[in-house]
């Protein structure tokens, strides 16, 4: 069975909500966007596949589905066997996530060839091929943090609770914003801590249930508490759920839901 699904994100409006406002990222901000290469795992307790294998045919046909389909932004297969799944930033859709899942594709072959479960991580894309059915379950396993080297300094309470906040508004509103078809399962935002503005974001594959995606969200803020903290820009990265905060915008406009 075949899974795939996009849908329009409309723009979310001003709220305050916890003593906190969110807003939009504007699309007049100035932006410093990249896509560059963040890690990769070969799944090497699943063995690998031999080439000229009925195996190597499966994969490839999943392939070639995911070629048209990533102008999409999302694509999700799975049989009851074999599993995979592209999950693009919710801004980078269209030729970005095409260009992101060649790219993506490229390099995990050669960092992982004929592993049967692998997964790389791009700032623009996620991409990952498995032998076992992951969809609609949480990865605990595959997930990592990533932070500036500069330090904030100063009141550390005060930042994680600014922090703390921005992180669970961002969540509320990806899990109970309705898009055209489904939960957003995507929002971004801004807040102010001591006179600059702090971006965020949260995303969780489109396969999640709310309930899964605020399980991860959670379980990861908790998990990477550490890397987080008092930071002038921190990230954790998962296989099914990303936290992200800078000091500068790193999302572009319109931003579509998928």
């Amino acid at each position: 069975m075949m899974y795939s699904s996009s849908s329009v994100l409309k723009r979310l409006i001003l709220i305050n909500f916890l003593a906190i406002q969110l807003l939009l990222i504007s699309g007049e901000l100035p932006l410093n966007t990249t896509n560059a290469y963040l890690n990769h795992k070969c799944l090497v307790s699943q063995g690998k596949y031999k080439p000229g294998s009925e195996y190597e045919r499966r994969v490839n046909n999943m392939i070639e589905m995911f070629y048209s389909g990533s102008y999409k932004g999302f694509y999700l297969f799975g049989n009851g066997a074999e599993s995979a799944i592209l999950q693009c930033r919710a801004d980078s859709y269209g030729t970005k996530c095409h260009d992101c899942f060649a790219t993506a594709l490229a390099v995990l072959r050669r960092k992982c060839p004929w592993y049967k479960g692998m997964i790389i991580w791009f700032d623009q894309c996620l991409l990952a091929f498995s032998s076992i059915d992951f969809l609609e379950k949480i990865d605990y396993d595959n997930n990592f943090c990533m932070s500036n080297a500069k330090k904030l300094g100063g009141d550390k309470p005060a930042f994680s609770r600014t922090l703390n906040t921005l992180m669970d508004n961002l969540t509320t509103l990806a899990t109970t914003t309705k898009g055209k078809d489904n939960y957003t399962m995507f929002s971004a935002g801004e807040t102010w801590y001591k006179g600059d503005r702090m971006y965020g974001m949260v995303q969780c594959t489109y396969d999640l249930s709310p309930r899964a995606c605020k399980e991860c969200l959670v379980f990861n803020g908790l998990r990477f508490k550490d890397c987080l903290s008092d930071k002038r820009g921190a990230r954790f990265v998962g296989g099914t759920c990303t936290f992200r905060f800078e000091f500068y915008p790193f999302i572009s406009e319109p931003v579509r839901n998928i």
